[in-house]
């Protein structure tokens, strides 16, 4: 598209910034899908799911307030609600009043869970490994830890 003007103001991609896009926005895409079906087939797990024991398997005591579990795994509050609904069901954590503020609620990820967690680290670690990592080479993989820090950084700064 052409350079920004006077009647249109809009800062048109170029052809490297437009095939770059679309390269990226297939990852995003693809990849969370692909790991998706992974921990779907060999754990019975969704990715979402899969993310709220991993979040609260790394939280102090293994316990983390619902609204920053959200923040961990990027949930609404609602649909995390009704996983972690599931997941109590199922045994996997507790959820209770925080006992320094009542308007909180504390999400508790327990032995059951964290061994969920355990038996389908293996087979996800496997999977991001082949699909993102083994295709790319040392000097890749750190443009892609830069790449993705610049990114982050740029989207904490949007949520300010």
């Amino acid at each position: 598209m052409a350079d920004p003007t006077p009647e249109d103001p809009t800062r048109w991609l170029d052809t490297d910034e437009l095939e770059s896009w679309m390269a990226l926005t297939t990852v995003m895409i693809r990849l969370p899908a692909a790991l998706g079906r992974q921990l779907q087939r060999d754990s019975g797990l969704t990715h979402f799911e899969y993310q709220v024991l991993a979040g609260l398997s790394q939280a102090p005591e293994r316990t983390l307030r619902m609204s920053d579990l959200a923040v961990v795994t990027e949930g609404q509050l609602p649909r995390l609600s009704q996983v972690t609904a599931r997941m109590e069901k199922r045994g996997w954590l507790t959820r209770a009043t925080d006992p320094s503020d009542g308007r909180f609620t504390l999400a508790s990820l327990t032995d059951d869970g964290l061994q969920v967690l355990v038996d389908a680290a293996p087979g996800h670690v496997e999977a991001v490994r082949r699909l993102v990592f083994d295709p790319l080479t040392s000097a890749q993989i750190r443009q892609l830890r830069e790449i993705g820090r610049r990114l982050r950084s740029s989207l904490d700064d949007e949520d300010r």
